[in-house]
């Protein structure tokens, strides 16, 4: 008989803030591991360990964290180094004997020709060819990160607007939930992309932005040039057919973020 402890790894980042609840809700025991040393609380234990840190203390402290865990649910990720965290977190998950190993990527991580997709692919075989059972989920960019970008975008005096670039934001909430059921599903491999209910250019997403503020900016396009310019003109970081939408919008977020 297997047990129900699962171990998260980003617990404390923008999506994991909203998985270890919705799991504690469910019953399941839950491990956080985290870079930074942190008391237990609302029953949660935290694990120190950094996964891009010194391999051999990420070893020791990785089989630590997986002792009696059934289901691995990785969520950490950053700017660079997703690939080799998710390769050290596999390898001491087979140590391990895990049962299930749920990764969570991005939409258009085999198309565009970015670094921080690159390094989503490569952690995606990790996981793949890992020899465990595992479920892959691919999302669209959340809407807490549209907010950062645009906001950091709105603050100069002349707001650039990326030509023929296309964003489908998806509320983080309803990728919590859909993680979360997978995690208490079986394995299912690479499951259909998750992404928001609404296309936007980006400078509708500005314009939106700055419409929730009661503000007007000037707005200049600017071109994306080269590999990458083509890959969003060609929609490659949208959501594929099959993929599933969920329904909170950008406007709604904005409403709340503002309280509108």
């Amino acid at each position: 008989m297997t047990n129900n402890l699962v171990l998260v790894t980003g617990g404390t980042g923008t999506l994991g803030r909203q998985v270890v609840p919705l799991l504690r809700a469910a019953g399941r025991a839950v491990r956080v591991l985290s870079r930074q040393a942190r008391a237990a609380g609302d029953g949660v234990p935290y694990v120190r360990c950094d996964l891009l840190g010194d391999p051999a203390e990420a070893d020791v402290r990785l089989d630590g964290a997986l002792a009696g865990v059934d289901t691995v649910l990785h969520l950490a990720g950053g700017p660079k180094g997703d690939d080799e965290a998710t390769r050290r977190l596999v390898a001491a998950a087979r140590r391990a004997g895990v049962r299930h190993l749920v990764y969570i990527s991005v939409i258009g991580a085999d198309k565009v020709p970015l670094g921080y997709f690159r390094s989503k692919l490569a952690a995606e075989e990790a996981v793949t060819g890992s020899g465990l059972p595992y479920t892959v989920l691919r999302a669209a960019q959340f809407h807490d990160l549209a907010f950062t970008v645009v906001e950091k975008m709105t603050k100069l005096p002349v707001v650039p607007v990326p030509g023929g670039v296309r964003w489908e934001p998806v509320d983080v909430r309803e990728v919590a939930a859909r993680l979360v059921e997978l995690t208490l599903d079986e394995p299912a491999g690479a499951v259909p992309d998750l992404a928001g209910p609404t296309v936007y250019e980006m400078g509708e997403l500005t314009r939106r932005f700055l419409a929730a503020q009661g503000r007007r900016f000037r707005q200049m396009p600017v071109r994306v040039p080269g590999e990458l310019g083509r890959a969003y003109r060609a929609g490659d970081n949208l959501a594929p057919d099959g993929a599933e939408h969920g329904r909170r919008t950008w406007e709604e977020f904005l409403a709340e973020r503002f309280a509108l």
